[in-house]
């Protein structure tokens, strides 16, 4: 038996690792800053060591996995390369060790990690599954048939993996720091599709999914006529959405989500199609589809007092209107207040006529300042050039958040990928 040693442990797919392996009653330990990231949270309570970044951490005997975050100038690299011992980075180790389970990646622009939500939650229903979710979330079964795992297109991280499966839910442009467009982004997909072993499951309602190339059995499934899966008759009540599946044009079954949005819907219908190419039990499927209560960030609800506050990670214009889009269709009869802070300037100056469009969908839009990554160095545009592209839009801070008391029957939609949750903190304070 090893010692884990992660160098990085924080981090939300290192984080949701360390979980697996201890799960499965491997010894695992890791370092990282002081600093409190919500990630630590499960590994505490696991009683996984955490220990600040020091080169004694690393010891003979361990196996060590580091995040991509830290490279060779790292004082516990550098520690392991005098001391011989070999580092495996993250994505490697990954892409090594789901070779011992029947492994479902899922990638896609949006919708990632909502859909290895509810994957694993059906199918650990079935068979034992281990899963990693990239919201820091990650659950490890001895002896697991399946392995579940969010497999991120960025830097074309998932080039590391070679999957039984791969869900693919949609290619769109993001991360404009890395990817020239969106035909890069394709190109991308395009030769992750050509590592899958067993088959593909995409999103046939995707123009640039249509045209996938690979060397497995690609199943299609959407909204349109021309998918294997195809979902028709959906009707919205206060329980949810219920749809009925049509197999290649044949009916196949009736189900029911509890979340809304047709993205909702798509995420399911993978779901279905995985488990049926897998010859699950469609009513474990049924039955579980009605049972997801979400992950962490993606329509998380809470009511204050006559208000509903919701948090969301959406932070690119396709997610922003799906996102307003299921607000609508859950509170038909509410208004919606979009609270949003833009994630890094190179994303916001790409898409900045997009965000507009896409947020003046909501009812009444305030706007936080942009929330920059490390990565970047010039500030090129503010808030400002976001503001004047949504008439009426209001800037809010942590001192001036007392303005959302004025929607005293509304949906407070807190949007974005950076800290937009200190807003509803603050917010949430002015109860006290």
């Amino acid at each position: 038996m090893t010692m884990f040693h992660f160098i990085g442990i924080k981090g939300s797919g290192m984080s949701a690792l360390a979980q697996i392996l201890s799960d499965m009653k491997y010894d695992v330990q890791g370092s990282d800053v002081d600093k409190v990231f919500f990630t630590q949270k499960p590994l505490e309570e696991k009683g996984i060591p955490l220990l600040p970044f020091n080169k004694d951490n690393v010891q003979e005997g361990q196996t060590i996995i580091a995040s991509a975050a830290y490279g060779e100038d790292h004082e516990e690299v550098k520690a392991a390369a005098e001391k011989e011992i070999m580092v495996h980075p993250y994505p490697t180790f990954l892409g090594e060790f789901i070779q011992q389970f029947t492994s479902i990646a899922i990638t896609g622009s949006h919708g990632k990690t909502s859909t290895t939500g509810l994957m694993s939650h059906v199918l650990q229903q079935a068979k034992p599954t281990s899963f990693l979710i990239g919201d820091g979330t990650g659950k490890g079964e001895e002896e697991s048939e399946y392995f579940v795992f969010e497999a991120c297109e960025y830097r074309r991280h998932f080039l590391h993996y070679h999957p039984d499966y791969c869900v693919m839910t949609n290619v769109d442009f993001d991360h404009p720091d890395y990817f020239r467009d969106v035909e890069d982004v394709f190109s991308a997909f395009q030769d992750m599709a050509k590592q899958v072993k067993k088959a593909i499951i995409a999103c046939g309602d995707d123009e640039y999914l249509q045209q996938i190339n690979a060397q497995v059995p690609v199943v299609y499934y959407g909204f349109g006529a021309q998918n294997d899966f195809q979902a028709k008759n959906v009707n919205v009540d206060s329980n949810g959405t219920h749809f009925d599946v049509y197999v290649r044009n044949t009916a196949y079954g009736s189900f029911t989500i509890p979340g809304f949005g047709n993205h909702n819907i798509l995420n399911a219908l993978s779901v279905i199609a995985l488990c049926e190419y897998e010859n699950i039990d469609v009513n474990i499927v049924k039955n579980h589809l009605k049972t997801f209560s979400g992950v962490k960030r993606r329509f998380s609800e809470k009511s204050f007092g006559k208000q509903v506050l919701i948090d969301d990670y959406a932070h690119h214009p396709t997610e922003i209107a799906a996102t307003i889009e299921a607000t609508k269709q859950k509170y038909p009869e509410r208004e919606v207040v979009a609270i949003f802070q833009p994630h890094t300037f190179t994303r916001t100056q790409t898409f900045l006529d997009d965000f507009a469009e896409s947020l003046k969908e909501a009812d009444t839009v305030y706007l936080c300042d942009i929330f920059a990554s490390a990565r970047e160095n010039e500030q090129f545009l503010s808030i400002d050039d976001l503001q004047e592209r949504i008439p009426g839009s209001i800037l809010v801070n942590e001192e001036t958040v007392n303005q959302l008391l004025q929607h005293d029957q509304g949906i407070l939609l807190f949007m974005g990928a950076g800290d937009v949750q200190k807003f509803q903190n603050a917010y949430e304070r002015l109860a006290e």
